[in-house]
C-alpha cells in the first residue's frame, strides 16, 4: 500500500515543497482552509466535495427538537461533534432558547465526542463534559454503559446522519432516547466534480487524496462503485496514489474497502497538511540517471538535467509507469492500459513519440520487438 511515515516537517520548510504534486480534496466544511494550506506549499490540487452539510431547512426541525429536548429534560447529553454543538447553541439563542437550552444541558450529564466537542462544550460555559477515550459515538455509548446510567432519559445531538447502532444500544438502557440535528448530509450537486476527482485518482493523475471525515470517505468509494470503478479506485491506492484520513474514524470506511491510509497522531488539519507534505516529499519524488543525464519526476512534473519538461497527460502517465516498472519490460497492453486519454495503439503511439522527443534522452525508453517498452535509467535515491 502507499502510505506515508509520521515526521515533523521544518518551520522552515520551503515554499513550493508541495510543486509538482496533484492533491485530491474531498471535504465540504473547512475545505477553503485545507486547500489554502497545501497551495501555499506549492500544491496543485483538486476539490470535489464528496458530501455537503446542508443545514436543516430555516431551522424550523432543529427548532421543533430543541424544545421538545428543553421539555423532557434529559439526565444525559452525548455531544458528537464541535461543530454541530456550536451551530445547536447558535439556532437556540436565534429562537430565544438559547438561555433554556443552557439550563437544560448544565442540569445534564454530558459526553463529549472527543477534543473538538469537548472543546465547543466547554466553550459554551458548560464545563463538566467527560471526553471519550476514542474519537467515536460507539466510545460515547461505552462510556454511558461503564458510569451505569441506566433508566435515564438520554439525548444525541447527531452529526450529519444517523447512526442506528449507537442509538439501539442507547435504548436498550434507557427510558428514552431523543436526538438532535444541527445539520445534514447532502450528496454534491452536480455529481460531476467528484466523478472527475475519482477518474483522476484512477488514473494516477493525483498523487494524495485527503478524507476529512468519515462520511465524506465513504460516500467517495460509493460514487467509485457507482462508476464502476472501485477495484481501480483501490488498486490506484495500493500502488501510486496515496491517501491521508485526519483521524481513525475516518479512516474506517477506507481501511474496510481495502485501502489502508495515513492518520496524523493529532486529528488536525495542521497536522494532516504536514503528514502529507512529508510523504510526498518522501515517496513521490524519483530521481534517474542515464549517461550522466538526471532525470526527474516530481508527482505531475518532470525535469531533465533540472529543466523542466512539459508533457501531456498521456506521455506523463506513460513515463510514470515505465519509471515505476524497475527496468521491466511492460506490453503494449499495459501501457494502453495506464493512459487517461484514448485507450488505443494510436494513442500509444503517439504519447510515446511525444515522451521520447521530449525527454531528449537517447537510449532512455528503448521498443522491445514483440514484447513492448523498458525504462531504462538507474534509480537514484
Amino acid at each position: 500500500m502507499t502510505s506515508f511515515s509520521i515526521m515533523d516537517v521544518s518551520q522552515a520548510e520551503p515554499a513550493d515543497i508541495l510543486r509538482g504534486f496533484r492533491i485530491g480534496v474531498t471535504s465540504d466544511r473547512r475545505s477553503a482552509d485545507l486547500i489554502a494550506a497545501l497551495e501555499r506549499r506549492g500544491a496543485q490540487v483538486l476539490h470535489a466535495p464528496a458530501l455537503t452539510i446542508v443545514p436543516n431547512h430555516q431551522d424550523d426541525s432543529l427548532i421543533i427538537e430543541t424544545r421538545r429536548l428543553i421539555t423532557a429534560r434529559p439526565d444525559v447529553v452525548l455531544v458528537t461533534t464541535g461543530y454541530g454543538m456550536r451551530r445547536w447553541l447558535e439556532v437556540a439563542d436565534a429562537a430565544g432558547l438559547g438561555a433554556e437550552l443552557t439550563a437544560t444541558l448544565e442540569a445534564a450529564r454530558i459526553f463529549a465526542r472527543g477534543a473538538k466537542a469537548h472543546g465547543a462544550v466547554r466553550a459554551a460555559g458548560l464545563l463538566d463534559a467527560q471526553t471519550s477515550d476514542l474519537d467515536t459515538t460507539a466510545s460515547l455509548v461505552d462510556a454511558v454503559i461503564a458510569a451505569g446510567l441506566s433508566n435515564c432519559r438520554v439525548a444525541v445531538q447527531l452529526h450529519g446522519y444517523t447512526d442506528e447502532i449507537a442509538l439501539s444500544r442507547l435504548a436498550e438502557i434507557s427510558d428514552c432516547v431523543m436526538t438532535v440535528t444541527p445539520y445534514r448530509w447532502a450528496r454534491p450537486n452536480p455529481p460531476e466534480r467528484l466523478a472527475r476527482l475519482i477518474r483522476a485518482a484512477c488514473q494516477r493523475q493525483l498523487e494524495a487524496l485527503t478524507f476529512t471525515s468519515a462520511p465524506a470517505a465513504a460516500a467517495t468509494l460509493e460514487a467509485a462503485e457507482a462508476l464502476g470503478v472501485q477495484r481501480e479506485f483501490v488498486q490506484a491506492h495500493a500502488d501510486y496514489v496515496a491517501s491521508a484520513a485526519v483521524g481513525p474514524v475516518t479512516a474506517e470506511p477506507l481501511r474496510e474497502a481495502g485501502i489502508d491510509p495515513a492518520v496524523p497522531d493529532r486529528y488536525r488539519l495542521g497536522a494532516l497538511v504536514r503528514l502529507v507534505t512529508e510523504g510526498l516529499t518522501q515517496r513521490h519524488i524519483q530521481r534517474f540517471s542515464r549517461d550522466g543525464v538526471i532525470i526527474e519526476l516530481r508527482g505531475g512534473q518532470v525535469s531533465v538535467n533540472d529543466c523542466r519538461v512539459s508533457l501531456g497527460p498521456n506521455s506523463l502517465a506513460l513515463l510514470v509507469t515505465l519509471a515505476s516498472s524497475s527496468s521491466s519490460v511492460l506490453s503494449r497492453h499495459e501501457l494502453i492500459a495506464c493512459l487517461p486519454d484514448n485507450r488505443d495503439d494510436h494513442a500509444l503511439h503517439m504519447a510515446m513519440s511525444r515522451l521520447r522527443r521530449a525527454l531528449d534522452v537517447p537510449g532512455l525508453i528503448t521498443t522491445i520487438m514483440k514484447r513492448g517498452y523498458r525504462f531504462n535509467a538507474e534509480r537514484i535515491d
